[in-house]
């Protein structure tokens, strides 16, 4: 069952950040194919200081709800997530919706009855954000997750059942920018002129992407080929990770290497930044599923991943695993030398995932998990 068949739902999809997060990468490709399916969807977002848009534009097809959020100097993280989620709580009408679908554990704790993706689970030592992390995966009277492994994390840890629905991939994208076109090798050339040949990281500089892992492998990689350059692209998070930042500063200081920074890339770069790169390392510590390594698998890269059970479900022997430093640096080392089976894998693996089959199969899912309009019958569908 598709779901469009049916009288199609007004939808709200619910995110907490305009930034170009993946949960927010997410949101709006979904509500984008939704839109092209016929969807009445609107997306609704903190806007964080003082973005008036996120970070591309979005289908006009999509409405979108922006809700203001002023930045405050000196503010912890606790009180920094309870605001948000007070003040999309204040924002937020449910009653223009037959389907309300949070994204994340703020939106999630701010909506009350609603649907919830469960993208990955945090590790909270806050009391308060401990509470808030489990009422957003224990209230929603209905949960998807993007990957088999996160769903069986909940069902472990609470006995849960979330219905699976991989991501999609904006596959066209990637692969136009790895390809032959005049314009795709100009903007190819570009990112090599200005970075040389390099490692790409997306995702920035943070503890779960372990960022330091890779700064150490690099500095094995370099010792057999300094033509190399490391390269971190991303990082716009809500979370104050300035202990790991001066840590890996430390390190880059004692290893005497100097990765390139470049902070948030233009959504409209990002696909010849990637297809430029040598290698596209991905050695985070926790993932959902990996949408920034899928990319560059659409891009013909090849990937190079932490050996995790998430991204071995995921990816599967598309990409290359490691679990140590030394074996992340041999790993990337022998990326370099083109494996045309695994990249055309790698190619079809991502090819496959669409974002119209993903919104298909979300249809479907709200068919069969109307939003409760009785707030006590909330509580009985709360173990789907």
């Amino acid at each position: 069952m598709t779901g469009v068949d049916s009288p199609l739902p007004r939808v709200a999809l619910l995110t907490y950040s305009t930034k170009p997060r993946g949960g927010v990468v997410h949101t709006l490709n979904l509500a984008e194919a939704m839109a092209r399916l016929g969807v009445d969807v609107t997306v609704w977002s903190l806007a964080r200081g003082g973005d008036d848009g996120f970070f591309r534009e979005v289908d006009p097809a999509v409405t979108l709800r922006l809700v203001p959020f002023a930045d405050r100097e000196n503010e912890t993280i606790t009180d920094r997530i309870m605001r948000s989620i007070a003040t999309l709580r204040n924002a937020f009408d449910a009653t223009a919706y037959d389907i309300v679908h949070a994204q994340d554990c703020i939106s999630a704790n701010a909506v009350g009855t609603c649907i919830r993706t469960i993208h990955h689970l945090d590790q909270f030592t806050t009391p308060i954000l401990v509470e808030c992390h489990e009422k957003a995966v224990v209230n929603p009277y209905a949960r998807i997750c993007v990957s088999r492994a996160v769903a069986d994390e909940v069902r472990h840890e609470w006995g849960l059942t979330p219905e699976v629905i991989p991501n999609g991939v904006a596959y066209q994208r990637f692969a136009e920018a790895a390809s032959d076109t005049p314009a795709a090798v100009e903007a190819r050339d570009g990112w090599t002129g200005k970075l040389g040949e390099y490692v790409l990281a997306v995702g920035g500089i943070e503890p779960r992407k372990g960022s330091i892992d890779l700064l150490n492998a690099y500095a094995l990689l370099r010792q057999r080929h300094p033509e190399l350059n490391l390269v971190f692209a991303g990082g716009e998070t809500l979370f104050d990770y300035r202990d790991y930042r001066a840590e890996f500063d430390r390190r880059r200081a004692e290893l005497d290497v100097e990765p390139i920074v470049l902070g948030n890339v233009p959504d409209d770069d990002l696909p010849a930044l990637v297809a430029a790169s040598r290698v596209f390392a991905f050695p985070s510590v926790k993932e959902g599923f990996g949408l920034a390594a899928m990319e560059a698998l659409s891009a013909g890269r090849p990937v190079v991943t932490r050996e995790l059970p998430i991204l071995r479900e995921v990816f599967g022997d598309t990409v290359a695993h490691a679990s140590t430093v030394p074996e992340l640096a041999a790993t990337l080392e022998a990326a370099l030398t083109p494996n045309a089976e695994r990249q055309a894998a790698g190619r079809s693996l991502a090819a496959s995932l669409t974002w119209e089959d993903a919104a298909r199969r979300h249809l479907g899912f709200y068919a069969r998990h109307p939003m409760p309009r009785n707030p006590m019958t909330a509580s009985v569908d709360a173990r789907r």
